[in-house]
């Protein structure tokens, strides 16, 4: 059957799996503000740069969510703790 060591494989890979469901938030919420971005252009170009800018930083948080859940899937995928 399963050792203990390929069950614990076994939950690191669904573990990372799990963890990159992370990923679609950030993603969803990036669509979402570059629409409204553009929307925002479209009503105001002079204030181009502004709007450019404030949604670049306002991508660049939403990122790090996504971000730490790729950091988890790499370590539950690539350390292996109790080998």
């Amino acid at each position: 059957m399963f050792s203990g060591q390929d069950l614990i494989y076994a939950c690191s890979a669904i573990g990372a799996g799990l963890a990159m469901i992370a990923g679609i938030g950030p993603g969803i919420g990036q669509g979402i503000a570059a629409g409204y971005a553009a929307s925002a252009v479209g009503r105001n170009p002079g204030a181009k740069g502004d709007i450019t800018t404030t949604m670049l930083l306002g991508q660049a948080v939403a990122e790090t969510t996504g971000l730490y859940g790729l950091a988890v899937a790499f370590i539950l995928m690539f350390v292996k703790p109790f080998s």
